[in-house]
């Protein structure tokens, strides 16, 4: 499922192993399993960009992420839908991660793109409130690396009309992801995927 994706032809050589890694959970996971149903479209159409931060501090990565936001709002919707920054240096430790999205919020709203772009979360370590560190429904939103997911506000709007109960989509992931089990989520990574 490659997508023609031109956004992230400019990548550095140097970032193309972060971003083929998160590529391949995108289309096994977040694809693969239907954990976002809104997300095969705009990867087979081109319209994700990938940007790797080489941040080693959280000041040098909110930097990286007001530019991406910049950048990202400077494209046209039906060039660009939704963007991860991928930050693999910065933010190893998910409780700090999880602090730092109150930081991308407010730079949203500094920027004067709220209701634009919204920032939403992935992390290696993730875990939900109330949920043990083991807990299979964490791996929704586990992803390889550090990533902000950066989306358009308009996208959510226009996937909310079309499913009502956007509740339900939590839910599915829940028993997907309990079917699934440890082993299956881990044999994802080991099988080769045409």
């Amino acid at each position: 499922m490659t997508s023609i994706n031109n956004l992230n032809h400019d990548a550095l050589p140097v970032d193309a192993s972060f971003i083929a890694d998160t590529t391949r959970w995108l289309e096994r996971a977040v694809i693969g399993l239907n954990l976002c149903p809104f997300a095969r479209a705009p990867h087979v159409q081109g319209k994700v960009r990938m940007r790797v931060s080489h941040a080693r501090d959280t000041d040098a990565l909110l930097d990286d992420l007001c530019g991406e936001l910049q950048s990202l709002n400077a494209l046209a919707p039906d060039e660009c839908e939704t963007g991860l920054l991928i930050h693999p240096f910065v933010l190893q430790d998910f409780l700090d991660y999880n602090d730092f999205l109150d930081v991308a919020d407010a730079a949203v709203q500094t920027l004067g793109l709220e209701g634009e772009w919204q920032v939403a979360s992935f992390h290696p370590d993730y875990q939900f409130a109330d949920s043990e560190p083991d807990a299979i429904e964490n791996f929704s939103n586990r992803s390889p690396y550090p990533t902000l997911h950066l989306l358009r506000e308009s996208s959510i709007e226009r996937a909310m009309e079309v499913m009502s109960d956007t509740d339900a989509i939590y839910r599915r992931n829940i028993d997907t992801l309990q079917r699934l089990g440890l082993d299956g989520w881990q044999a994802l990574w080991r099988e080769k995927v045409d």
